[in-house]
C-alpha cells in the first residue's frame, strides 16, 4: 500500500481532482534505510531548485525535512517520492507564483530495476532535460516500445546519436579503470552522482564527455544506475553486445555504499 501526505496531512477530494487533471510539477525518490538517505542533501537541494524554477518560490529545506519525516512517522526503511505542485497553476492560469504544496508517497522499497539489461536506442530529449518533472509520458512510452521490440527498455539519444540518458536512470560506459559519463542535455542522477562521488576509494575515475552510438565499440562494457538500481550490467544496445565484468559492477556499487546514509531529522 501507498499512504499519501500533503503537507503532511491526507489528501482532500479537491487535492485529488487537481492532480488527476493537471500534471505540472517536480519530484525526487529514494530509499530510507534505517531512518537515513543516501545523498539526501541532493535529494532536497534538487527539489527545492525545481520549486523556484516551476513554481516562484521555494519550500526550504528545513520544511522538506519535516515532511519527509512526517511520512516516515516511526518507519525505518521505505521508499519514497516527494513531490512538488501547485492546484493555483493550471493551463489557462499558469502564471501564479507561489510555494509549491508537498506531497508525499510512502511504499515499501522496490527491487532493483534488474540484474541485466538489453536497450533499444530511441532518438528522444525529455523537456527540460536538467528537471525530475512530473512529464513522464514519452518515458513509459519508450519503455512500452522497447518492450514491444524485444529489448527491457529504452536509451535516449539525439537525431546525430549523441547518447543522454535511460527512460528512469543514468548511463555509464566503461573503459579500463574510467567510467565515462555521457556529455548532453540529461538529469544528473543523485546515484550517479555518489558513485562518481566514492569512485577513487575503488581504484577508478571519471571523465564526462560526448558518447555516440557510433562509439560503442571502445568501450569495455556499460551500467545504468538509478536510486533503486545502483548498478546494473548493461548486455546490449541495440545490435551491440557488452560483456561487462561482474568484478566492475561491484566496485561500481561498492563506490556507491562507501556514501553513508544521512540523517533525515530537521536540522
Amino acid at each position: 500500500m501507498t499512504a499519501i501526505l500533503i503537507d503532511g496531512f491526507p489528501p482532500t477530494e479537491a487535492d485529488l481532482h487537481y492532480l488527476a487533471l493537471v500534471n505540472y510539477g517536480a519530484y525526487t525518490s529514494f530509499r530510507v534505510e534505517d531512518g537515513g538517505v543516501r545523498g539526501l542533501e541532493h535529494h532536497l537541494g534538487r527539489l527545492d531548485a525545481y520549486a523556484v524554477a516551476l513554481f516562484g518560490e521555494p519550500v526550504g529545506e528545513g520544511a522538506l525535512r519535516a515532511h519527509v519525516c512526517a511520512a516516515l512517522s516511526d518507519r525505518r526503511d521505505a521508499w519514497l517520492r516527494v513531490s512538488l505542485f501547485s492546484p493555483e497553476i493550471w493551463s489557462r492560469t499558469p502564471s501564479a507564483r507561489v510555494r509549491p504544496r508537498v506531497m508525499t508517497s510512502l511504499s515499501a522499497p522496490p527491487p532493483p530495476l534488474a540484474t541485466s539489461v538489453r536497450l533499444q536506442v530511441q532518438t528522444y530529449a525529455r523537456e527540460e532535460a536538467h528537471i525530475k518533472h512530473t512529464a513522464i509520458y514519452g518515458l513509459i512510452r519508450a519503455r512500452r516500445l522497447a518492450r514491444e521490440a524485444g529489448l527491457d527498455d529504452a536509451l535516449f539519444a539525439d537525431a546525430d546519436g549523441v547518447i543522454s540518458e535511460g527512460s528512469s536512470w543514468n548511463i555509464g560506459f566503461l573503459s579500463g579503470d574510467t567510467v565515462v559519463w555521457p556529455q548532453a542535455p540529461m538529469l544528473a542522477g543523485v546515484t550517479q552522482i555518489l558513485i562518481d562521488r566514492g569512485l577513487a576509494g575503488v581504484g577508478m575515475t571519471s571523465v564526462t564527455r560526448p558518447v555516440r552510438t557510433a562509439d560503442l565499440d571502445a568501450f569495455d562494457g556499460a551500467f545504468l544506475c538509478n536510486s533503486a538500481t545502483p548498478a546494473c550490467p548493461i548486455t546490449a544496445i541495440d545490435g551491440h553486445a557488452f560483456q561487462t565484468s561482474p568484478e566492475v559492477i561491484e566496485r561500481l556499487a561498492a563506490a556507491w555504499a562507501s556514501n553513508r546514509p544521512e540523517p533525515i531529522q530537521a536540522r
